[in-house]
């Protein structure tokens, strides 16, 4: 059975980091039932949720995948490029160990957020960005390669994680909103999507993707590639810059 690690989100939520968005209200009880019906989701397709115990002193906890990342049967804690975020590490490390996930660390001075992960087959892209640098990098790299994974670092610049402008299609195809991509040619193949919102996926099955409800004309263009689309509201997370990726760490049966 596949396991869903997740963090409630904050009391704090509003106050988390913003670095390329405006800073507008949330709405902290919207929020908690938008991720209540996220989870749901996994839920109801028979993944067994695991809870991260609360950190409500975080106000970006709730983006658990920005502290862990899964390859194969491996965990790799990160090393938050924000400050702010580096108290997050414990709980997440606890969790793993409660579930019996090995795990590998990214030490400082090289900094990684999971959130600049794009995992396509056995090669890793990896976004440069504020919060995850050339050492942090390095050392994904040399964890990985052993493994047999390739690790391709690209440019992010214009938002706040690699995962914020391009995730993946079951078949591998990138999806991404273009005037937010740096270089749709580093990826082999790539397609443009006509909304902001309708860049993050998370694949369920290879048949199946979870998407913001923010972005229907894009959903439809996910239909008519064959996907189910299955949409669920998260407005109160992307006005933090966040998505139906870094909710969640999906660990799945190898």
């Amino acid at each position: 059975m596949p396991r869903l690690l997740v963090r409630r989100p904050s009391p704090r939520l509003a106050e988390g980091e913003l670095t390329h968005i405006e800073r507008v209200p949330v709405d902290a009880e919207l929020a908690q039932h938008q991720w209540d019906s996220y989870v749901d989701v996994f839920r109801r397709r028979g993944w067994e949720v695991v809870e991260v115990d609360p950190a409500d002193e975080h106000a970006d906890g709730v983006f658990i995948e920005d502290a862990v990342v899964m390859f194969g049967d491996l965990a790799v804690l990160t090393s938050p490029g924000a400050e702010s975020r580096r108290g997050e590490i414990a709980s997440a490390r606890s969790a793993l160990e409660g579930a019996g996930i090995p795990y590998r660390a990214i030490e400082l001075p090289g900094t990684l957020d999971g959130g600049d992960v794009l995992k396509i087959g056995r090669t890793v892209y990896v976004g440069r960005t504020l919060r995850t640098n050339d050492e942090g990098i390095a050392q994904l790299r040399d964890l990985l390669s052993p493994r047999g994974w390739s690790v391709v670092a690209v440019p992010v610049s214009k938002v706040l994680h690699l995962k914020s402008g391009v995730t993946a299609l079951p078949d591998g195809t990138v999806v991404g909103f273009e005037p937010l991509v740096d270089d749709p040619g580093a990826y082999p193949d790539f397609l443009a999507v006509p909304e902001e919102h309708g860049t993050a996926v998370v694949v369920l099955d290879d048949a199946t993707v979870l998407m913001s409800a923010d972005a229907p004309e894009t959903a439809e263009l996910y239909r008519s590639r064959g996907l189910e689309v299955i949409t669920t509201p998260i407005t109160e997370f992307e006005k933090l810059e966040g998505c139906v990726t870094c909710l969640s760490v999906r660990v799945r049966d190898e």
